[in-house]
């Protein structure tokens, strides 16, 4: 294909990145816009009664909706259904956010289902009704998909706050599920856990059974209020006992999958119940798991959450040298669960969980490659995040949970995003002569080499392997450099220059944590597998 051909995915992807709106999501006047107008678009899309027909399980919350939609596709697909998944945002294609069977949707399904949906909305659409935003265009297609596909159970995962979210044209779902509550989004939920939980709660359906996990009382408070008011049975399922696993390990790493494992045990037992399903001795918890159950849990994957992989375009014989620690954290709350991660999964080498899907790591093993395990390691930082986050709550928080468990990081880098956020599909590496604006990193910057300052008592092994020195030609590229961080005008050189540091410094493994965002993670996972 020549470079002036555009593919037909590039086509659809063209189309919809015409409806990102360049407005800041922080704009107040994107709350609640026309929320009305989903009912109108559902209608031209001829999906009122296939949404009413779908046994839907909706799920919002600040942390932890992903990873409980994920544990529940895996255990209800495990049982032998169906299943459609929606979630958001996604890391490298726009199909991820569409999954049926636990699969990405196939270029040619995404297709057809796309311009079937953007033909008819293009048609009937006008001044008075524009096309519908970005977001919202996707969760239309979401529910076409899952209705043409005829799936069993359609698992929904909010992509903002509940109330006025695209997913919430669904008027009787199963069950629903609030996840863990936390400070993010503020600019548009609120700036209080009571207003976020307010906005949260607004995908309670009367009558509809819901599950939570435990939260603070101030969530919690609001959270039984709104169900009160709607006639909502509201529980908190309890964290999982790792005990009922039969030995095995949750597919998705860190201690807090326990809480959403709980959580998506509650929503997935309920949705059996509620669907009249029978054959599977699900509702005894306590004391036991379905083999289905346990399967699910053990076997669900997502990407870019406590996620290993080690680089596979480094030029040397130790595959181990340089391995990148994924983790999408972006709430204060998250960071100090990141944290707690990556402390442990350094200082336990490369440790997996069975079933998982992290052939990166696993390969190390196999191949009896194991000076890895023998070398002294540094930990780098990779780190962006939206201007919307404060980095003065995010840094502080993951630098002390790290220094808790002697974790100290060796140097910091901060780089812009590689994706174009008004352009789906897309990277944008910058021109030779493109002036980058880094006044966020430095700023960033800043905040760390403060942080350095103030950390006493670094741990003096770590801080003799400076190993770290500047490659000459990225130095000068980097807009601004000392021993502690450094800023890169580009992703690819911070890449580039973690990997020369690699290579001329092979007595140390770099274990380099990303995370700060999800845009991030997706940058760097695109650069860095195969």
């Amino acid at each position: 294909m020549s470079e002036d051909t555009v593919s037909p995915y590039d086509e659809a992807m063209e189309a919809l990145s015409s409806l990102i709106t360049k407005r800041s999501r922080a704009d107040k006047s994107n709350k609640g816009d026309r929320f009305d107008l989903l009912f109108d678009y559902v209608k031209i899309l001829e999906l009122e009664e296939p949404i009413k027909q779908m046994k839907i399980i909706h799920v919002a919350g600040t942390k932890g909706k992903g990873s409980t939609c994920t544990f529940t596709e895996s255990i209800l697909r495990n049982c032998g259904f169906r299943t459609g998944l929606f979630t958001s945002p996604h890391l490298i294609d726009v199909r991820e956010r569409f999954r049926l069977d636990g699969l990405d949707i196939c270029e040619e399904k995404f297709l057809e289902y796309f311009w079937w949906s953007w033909d008819r909305l293009k048609e009937r659409t006008s001044d008075e009704m524009p096309m519908p935003t970005y977001f919202r265009f996707l969760a239309l297609l979401a529910f076409k998909i899952f209705a043409a596909e005829q799936v069993d159970v359609a698992i929904l995962e909010v992509g903002l706050g509940g109330k006025f979210d695209a997913t919430n044209v669904v008027e009787n779902p199963v069950v629903c599920g609030i996840a863990s509550l936390g400070y993010d989004h503020m600019e548009i939920l609120g700036n209080t856990l009571g207003q976020i939980a307010g906005e949260k709660a607004g995908i309670f359906k009367s009558g509809v059974p819901a599950f939570t996990v435990p939260q603070p009382e101030e969530a919690m408070s609001v959270l039984e209020q709104k169900a009160a008011e709607l006639d909502v049975n509201l529980q908190v399922a309890a964290p999982l006992d790792p005990s009922l696993l039969s030995s095995l390990h949750l597919g998705l790493e860190g201690e807090h999958q326990y809480l959403n494992a709980g959580l998506a045990i509650a929503l997935c037992s309920t949705w059996l119940q509620k669907t009249g399903r029978v054959g599977i001795n699900y509702l005894n918890q306590t004391t036991s798991l379905p083999e289905e159950f346990i399967k699910g849990l053990a076997t669900a994957s997502l990407q870019g959450r406590a996620q290993i992989v080690s680089d596979e375009f480094i030029e040397n014989d130790n595959p181990g040298d340089l391995v990148f620690y994924l983790d999408g954290a972006h709430s204060p709350e998250s960071m100090d669960v990141c944290a707690n991660w990556f402390s442990i999964a350094t200082k336990e080498g490369y440790i997996v969980p069975n079933n998982q899907t992290y052939n990166d790591s696993k390969a190390l093993h196999e191949s009896g490659q194991n000076a890895p395990f023998r070398k002294k390691s540094t930990q780098i930082l990779l780190f962006n995040c939206m201007s919307v986050r404060d980095p003065q709550l995010l840094l502080p928080r993951l630098v002390n949970a790290c220094a808790s468990h002697g974790v100290h990081f060796n140097k910091a880098l901060f780089v812009p995003n590689t994706s174009v956020y008004y352009k789906v599909g897309s990277v944008a590496p910058p021109a030779a002569d493109a002036q980058v604006d880094l006044s966020w990193q430095i700023a960033l910057q800043r905040i760390w080499e403060n942080l350095v300052i103030a950390e006493k008592g670094r741990d003096a092994k770590n801080a003799e392997l400076t190993t770290c020195e500047a490659v000459n030609d990225d130095t000068e590229k980097g807009a601004n450099g000392s021993a502690n961080s450094t800023v890169f005008t580009s992703l690819p050189l911070a890449i580039n220059w973690l990997r020369d540091s690699a290579r001329k410094n092979q007595s140390v493994r770099f274990q380099v944590l990303v995370t700060g965002s999800l845009h991030l993670v997706g940058d760097v996972l695109r650069l860095i597998k195969k």
